[in-house]
């Protein structure tokens, strides 16, 4: 980076003076030859704790603006020499000449060039340190950016299809006309332009010329920036290198790398995403190898670790809706004939205990997959205890935010109680779309996702009935400022409105025998809050609780984040009201309520919430717990 300073010469001659003082006071043994240990920012006197009882040497006091006083404190370099007990009164003059000139330096970076300093040595025999190096700042008027160019060298310049990123690099440009110049914003406002030119088309684009011209006297900037672009780039074939036993075409197919297109950077960690979230691979990194002669057909480099053949997780865990957990999931990567990935998993909590396996082909070329799917189930589900069984099988593809699934799916439902409802089996035919649109797959701030199943079949007990099955749910999360929703940043301080909606409908003659497990249930932590789970359904004359043909549930939430001294937090806040129902006919609906508080952190293993309901229909209160976002 080149700068240019005017009328500044005697400014940063101290500068100069300062380096050469330090280094020949450490040769001569007056000072110590130490440095800060790595990662100290310089602020830490030399010499260890001063609350041990060692007498400092002299101590430093800085008047100036709150902004500029808390930034010389933490790095003048003169605050190092405090614990010098020995340190003479003219190697402590030297040493305040070398401040002034550092003083400046610092006070250059924030954007003052003409600041008035007064330093002075006081004696303070009474004080803990017997003397007082004074500086006094008057950092006079801020430098403002005057005028920005922002010019292009390299096959972007001439190349037509290159002028929206061009002028997006412009009209983003962080640091414009009138702003206050710093050198953390200059150096920002650099970064970001070069992330943006090598994020798509240009990965190999560098900083070719940089020029900061400071008049001093006018109190302004003006600033010119090249970037030299390099050529422009194309996605070649993917080359996996460190497979051994998982086929390295599988992992193209996974990957989807977009062979032919230009480079984005974005489609590049999507790809990673995908080999990574596979279940095949410890770890991936994908690369562009921009070191071949064809630009045009790079070759994209994917370094992994395969993960295990096979392995078994053991988990255990705690919900408010099913009280303790424990999981054993086993999982083969390469299942004997098919090939498939198989995992099985067996889960015990309070209110279920199940046995079930899903075993997945590798997509083809397209992105569809194979899918076969099986689980045995005991469950409370309303009054009674149901045993069920589903097998399903069929084709699936997941892409960047969809996912469909075309299935054939067998049920059957034995419910166990006094006077419980008949058991029953059927056969359907189903599709299914899943579409997720957040900001943020795990922690979202804004956005929204919306699940279809659709399905059709017949009843396999008793008398043999058509039926039908519709199933919808909806989430969206919008920001309340408006007027910063682009901006991340504020987005994030920004309070919320999340909405939820969720209907179901199990269309058949009043006679038909259909399992339980195709109706619906509601209530508990992700549904209706100040109710158990799934107990909301259809009440019977005698009191019992059964699934019901039809389903509604909304929820309106406020979150809010909590921002303590002016910085945002990890915490949040939120306010709620839910409501669903559940009947046999929809006249029969009738909705209960829950309203309540609840408080939300991001942990470290994702987000946490804590929920505080009341229950209308029930007038109890009941605590919600949940951990992680999924949609």
């Amino acid at each position: 980076m080149l700068r240019v300073f005017r009328s500044l010469a005697p400014a940063w001659m101290p500068a100069f003076f300062c380096a050469g003082l330090l280094v020949l006071l450490q040769g001569c043994s007056l000072l110590p030859k130490s440095a800060p240990a790595e990662g100290d920012s310089g602020a830490r006197p030399v010499g260890g704790d001063t609350s041990a009882g060692t007498r400092e040497a002299f101590s430093v006091a800085v008047q100036a603006p709150d902004a500029v006083r808390e930034y010389l404190e933490q790095h003048l370099e003169i605050q190092h020499y405090r614990q010098i007990g020995d340190l003479g009164a003219s190697e402590l003059s030297r040493l305040m000449v070398a401040a002034e000139g550092n003083a400046r330096e610092l006070l250059a970076t924030l954007g003052y060039f003409s600041p008035a300093l007064t330093l002075e040595l006081n004696e303070t025999p009474q004080a803990k340190a017997p003397r007082e190096v004074r500086i006094t700042v008057d950092p006079g008027q801020p430098t403002r950016v005057r005028q920005v160019q922002i010019d292009f060298s390299g096959a972007i310049a001439a190349d037509a299809d290159a002028e929206a990123q061009r002028e997006a690099i412009r009209n983003n440009w962080p640091l414009r006309a009138g702003q206050t110049f710093t050198q953390l914003g200059w150096d920002n406002a650099k970064s970001a332009a070069l992330r943006s030119l090598t994020a798509k088309r240009f990965p190999t684009g560098s900083v070719a010329l940089s020029r900061a011209e400071i008049d001093a006297d006018r109190s302004e900037a003006s600033l010119r920036v090249e970037y030299r672009s390099g050529p422009a780039y194309r996605f070649g074939p993917l080359e996996v290198r460190g497979n051994e036993r998982y086929d390295a075409d599988a992992a193209r197919r996974i990957a989807r790398v977009p062979t032919g297109s230009d480079y984005d950077q974005q489609k590049l960690l999507d790809a990673q995403q995908r080999l990574a979230s596979s279940g095949y691979y410890d770890s991936v990194f994908l690369t562009l190898d921009t070191d071949g002669s064809n630009p045009l057909w790079a070759p994209v480099i994917a370094q992994v670790r395969e993960a295990s053949l096979q392995k078994v997780v053991l988990g255990v865990g705690f919900t408010t809706d099913s009280g303790p957990r424990v999981s054993v999931d086993h999982i083969h990567n390469r299942m004997p004939l098919l090939g498939w990935r198989a995992v099985s998993k067996l889960l015990v909590d309070r209110e279920t205990k199940s046995l079930g396996s899903e075993w997945n082909a590798v997509p083809d070329d397209k992105g569809w997959r194979w899918f076969g799917a099986g689980q045995l189930k005991n469950e409370t589900s309303g009054s009674y205890k149901v045993d069920s069984g589903r097998l399903r099988g069929g084709l699936g593809k997941s892409s960047d935010h969809i996912d469909y699934n075309y299935f054939l799916q067998y049920d059957y439902a034995q419910n166990r109680g006094v006077n419980a409802p008949p058991s029953a089996s059927a056969l359907s035919v189903n599709w299914g779309w899943t579409g997720r649109y957040f900001d943020d797959a795990g922690v979202p701030t804004r956005g929204h996702g919306l699940a279809l199943e659709l399905g059709a079949g017949y009843t396999l007990t008793g008398e043999h009935l058509p039926f039908t099955r519709i199933y919808g749910r909806w989430l969206g999360i919008v920001p309340l400022d408006w007027a910063s929703a682009d901006d991340s940043a504020s987005a994030a301080r920004s309070s919320r409105l999340q909405f939820r909606a969720e209907a179901g409908a199990v269309t058949a003659r009043q006679s038909a025998q259909i399992p339980s497990t195709l109706m619906f249930l509601t209530g508990g932590d992700t549904t209706v809050r100040g109710y158990g789970y799934r107990q909301i359904g259809t009440e019977r004359s005698d009191g019992q609780i059964v699934a019901g043909r039809y389903m509604t549930v909304a929820s309106v939430e406020w979150q809010r984040p909590f921002v303590y001294g002016g910085k945002l937090t990890e915490w949040e806040s939120a306010v709620f009201v839910d409501a669903g129902a559940v009947a046999d006919r929809p006249g029969d609906l009738k909705t209960k309520v829950g309203i309540g508080v609840g408080a939300r952190w991001r942990s470290p293993v994702g987000p946490v919430q804590a929920d505080l309901a009341y229950g209308v229909d029930t007038k109890k209160f009941r605590l919600h717990l949940r951990l992680g976002f999924t949609f």
